[in-house]
């Protein structure tokens, strides 16, 4: 999504809704797969002028299909309660929310920069005094942190040892996200492909960041974004021109001869 296909003010490029009319049209299932939450997705994509039937929401952790979640990945209680307790490590106290499929949950009184940020990609929101008082008493998919001064460099390490045995994953400049072992975009794919019945080596998926490093493993065709992490364009079958110049479109239109 972000990256890949969406544009730099974060909306649907007008281009894409053709090209998914075309590719129902051919029977190709198109599901944008998305650290951000279902509710976002759902919000962006059904209010175009069509809509996907399936998407990958919360980096792999929930799969939508045809109006029902299909699949989702709960996170340990004790991973969240562990990622709860690394947080003087990394000053993010404020900066971190807990997420279930349907709704997401932030401190109260977050400062307006981090609002921002969380407004862009959780929809369906709600305050709290207390994050362990929801860690005990909801069942979390993913635990996420906004970190602006970068998340790779300044989060991850003091996440990786709070709760390494789980799959903690850089999902942008300024976020990393903890969902459970084994949980990941490639994951939902292979689950989704099964669900419709279609051979993971005929799944082609399009990505630019190391949150869709499994989800460009198990699909059959790799394609990253001209713009991509380097460890993401080290495994791509396939580079598309970068973000800027709506490379995911240009693909989509090779893919399905639009």
């Amino acid at each position: 999504m972000d990256g890949t296909l969406l544009n730099a003010d974060g909306t649907v490029p007008n281009e894409f809704w053709p090209l998914l009319d075309r590719a129902k049209d051919l029977g190709v299932a198109v599901a944008p797969a998305s650290g951000r939450q279902l509710a976002s997705l759902r919000t962006m994509f059904d209010g175009g002028p069509s809509s996907p039937r399936s998407y990958i929401a919360e980096n792999g952790t929930v799969v939508f299909h045809e109006g029902a979640i299909i699949d989702s990945s709960v996170l340990p209680r004790d991973a969240v309660l562990r990622a709860l307790a690394a947080r003087p490590e990394f000053g993010a106290n404020n900066d971190m929310v807990l997420c279930t499929p349907e709704l997401t949950y932030m401190l109260r009184g977050v400062g307006q920069r981090t609002r921002a940020e969380l407004e862009k990609y959780y929809y369906s929101v709600q305050e709290v005094d207390d994050l362990l008082e929801v860690a005990n008493t909801k069942d979390i998919i993913k635990v996420a942190v906004f970190c602006e001064a970068g998340s790779e460099e300044h989060i991850y390490p003091a996440l990786k040892r709070a709760v390494g045995d789980q799959n903690v994953a850089v999902s942008g400049q300024h976020w990393i996200d903890v969902m459970a072992a084994g949980a990941h975009k490639g994951r939902a794919l292979e689950h989704m492909a099964e669900k419709l019945s279609i051979a993971i080596e005929d799944t082609v998926a399009i990505g630019d960041y190391l949150n869709d490093y499994e989800l460009l493993q198990a699909a059959g065709t790799a394609i990253a974004m001209g713009n991509a992490h380097p460890e993401i364009l080290a495994i791509a079958d396939v580079v598309a021109p970068p973000n800027s110049e709506q490379g995911c479109i240009t693909m989509l239109k090779e893919l399905l001869g639009a």
